[in-house]
């Protein structure tokens, strides 16, 4: 029934419509204990756990959580990075009847405040690092916050290794005070495992998971995830793999998870669809380059989802030829635009295929995929997965769908897509076309199928009457030989309203040069409103926990430096 142009560009066997399973999102778990209680599905820093080990866990914590006063409308925050814990929790929380409320250890006190009152939390989960308890310990008193869960690494890791903590030394662990207040990981677990079933009785209404987009704007948005969202993107996902050709096989793939968990984007891609197909997950706290090398090689991931910087990092390790990354059967690049640059530097020298998708926070995140066929569409976000329908709408008039080939707001629909936002029924009413999510991303649809991202909306440069598109300023710089880095910003501009402004992170051993040599490198691959008025060069770019390249401190110190010299000049 599709004539969706995009179905065409499928791999042979997989069809545009899905029957998506309504059902709690701790299933994907319970069904593949069934399937492979004897597989593997944790590998910490060399300590695995089983299927059937992880579920007994998971049951000893759901009661442990049900015990605390967990059940259904109750919201518990996971302040964790990649550790055994956040799995076991994250499911706990969710058979106790609970809901997940994701936290960055990368957030600062303010926004950590914001999100326990905004979201409603009453306790949250973390380890007993001197980088993540201490700032939830002084919020105690201060937010609704009742009570924190704290873990630690050694009840994770192999015994003996180094006797203490083989990531960190013991003056980074916190004191964590023995009072009502404090509940140890240990003691919620120390039960029987037999907790009191809670059905969730319509999985398209009841939220799993609370997830804070990332706040370049204001505070931060919690998008509501329900449970039917979370299966969706994950069986949306699972469909695109399944095809006549599959080259995933259930039961047996490694994936390497170097994403963060509390992540939308590694929830579903690493966590939630490792799981469904009986995977195993390497689990890294962060992306250590010399880390993740060694893992490519010694344990054999079959899949590595990732951002394009990682992809960069490994693609210009000195060593790179050294390692054998023959394992992976391909890798997946989200979370930000791939660079043509990039992908082709990196599918040179490793042999894996890289393919690129897209999708947000509000569409849990599924939303396009690289098919796996021999069709390669270079600088393409992928089509849209099955049972995502996607529109591009005039920037300045929704009411108008954009013919093929044009750019416009991309528009997504799907059962993937969140509810709205948490106690913001405006914002949310702003951000949707009837049933189409309103993403603020600008691109197109080609006669294929393919989406073809330009940039964010708030993104996009004014300059001097022109729109400008960030994203195919630095697809051009990413072409000179030096440049292992980019990103460009819009800057205030007294003739032209606003300018474009490059910063760069160069190759090791690549020389800067000057604004005219690089407007002369771009003059044939950018039109003259399109070229740079400025570049500064660095030896690192600010990037997002995620690892994505990050524009808004940028913004605010270029923002800065022009109101000074306004100031100064007056």
């Amino acid at each position: 029934m599709s004539d969706f142009s995009w179905e065409k560009s499928y791999p042979k066997g997989v069809k545009w419509e899905i029957e998506i399973d309504r059902k709690p999102v701790y299933a994907l778990l319970d069904e593949a204990v069934k399937k492979w209680p004897n597989n593997y599905v944790i590998d910490f820093m060399d300590k695995r756990m089983t299927y059937s080990e992880l579920d007994e866990q998971v049951n000893r914590a759901a009661k442990g959580f049900q015990q605390l006063g967990v059940k259904k409308g109750v919201h518990v925050g996971l302040y964790l990075p990649n550790t055994p814990h956040y799995i076991v929790c994250f499911f706990a929380i969710l058979k106790a009847g609970g809901t997940v409320v994701n936290y960055s250890p990368l957030d600062a006190e303010r926004e950590l405040t914001h999100k326990i009152e905004d979201s409603e939390t009453d306790f949250i989960v973390t380890l007993d690092l001197e980088v993540l308890y201490p700032n939830i310990a002084k919020l105690l008193g201060k937010t609704r916050l009742k009570k924190i869960i704290v873990g630690n690494l050694k009840e994770v890791l192999p015994f003996p290794k180094n006797f203490l903590y083989p990531l960190v030394k013991s003056k980074e662990i916190s004191k964590v005070p023995n009072n009502d207040q404090h509940v140890t990981y240990k003691s919620l677990l120390a039960n029987d495992g037999k907790f009191e079933p809670v059905e969730v009785k319509n999985p398209d209404e009841r939220i799993a998971v609370l997830q804070y987009t990332g706040g370049t704007t204001g505070l931060p948005k919690g998008a509501m995830l329900s449970h039917t969202n979370l299966v969706a993107a994950c069986q949306q996902l699972r469909a695109m793999q399944q095809g006549d050709d599959a080259v995933l096989e259930d039961g047996k793939e490694r994936t390497l998870c170097v994403l963060p968990l509390f992540h939308i984007y590694a929830l579903t891609v690493n966590m939630n669809f490792g799981i469904a197909g009986g995977g195993e997950l390497i689990l890294h706290p962060k992306f250590e380059l010399d880390a993740v090398m060694k893992d490519l090689d010694k344990k054999k991931p079959t899949v590595f989802p990732g951002v394009p910087t990682m992809y960069m990092a490994i693609a210009n390790h000195p060593d790179v030829a050294k390692y054998d990354l023959s394992s992976l059967k391909f890798c997946a690049s989200g979370g930000a635009p791939l660079p043509v640059e990039v992908q082709d530097h990196f599918q040179k020298v490793t042999g894996c295929r890289l393919l690129e998708g897209w999708g947000m926070t509000e569409t849990s995140p599924s939303g396009t995929s690289t098919p796996m066929t021999d069709k390669r569409v270079p600088g393409a976000a992928g089509v849209p997965v099955p049972g995502v329908e996607i529109r591009i709408f005039n920037v300045d008039d929704r009411s108008q769908i954009m013919p093929v080939g044009e750019i416009g707001e991309i528009g997504i629909k799907g059962p993937n897509i969140m509810k709205g936002y948490w106690n913001k029924p405006e914002a949310t009413a702003e951000s949707f076309v009837g049933d189409f999510f309103m993403t603020g991303d600008t691109g197109y649809l080609d006669e294929d199928g393919y989406m073809h991202i330009v940039d964010r909306t708030k993104d996009m440069i004014t300059s001097g009457g022109f729109n400008v598109y960030p994203r195919i300023i630095e697809e051009a710089i990413f072409e000179h030989p030096g440049v292992e880095e980019v990103t460009v910003v819009g800057i205030p501009d007294d003739y032209r309203g606003e300018a474009a402004k490059a910063f760069i992170k160069l190759k090791q051993g690549a020389s800067e040069f000057t604004l005219e040599e690089l407007r002369e490198f771009l003059k044939d691959k950018l039109g003259k409103h399109e070229l740079p008025t400025d570049v500064e060069f660095r030896p690192e770019l600010p990037k997002t926990l995620v690892g994505k390249l990050s524009k808004k401190e940028l913004v605010e110190e270029e923002k800065q430096k022009y109101e000074a010299r306004k100031k100064a000049s007056a």
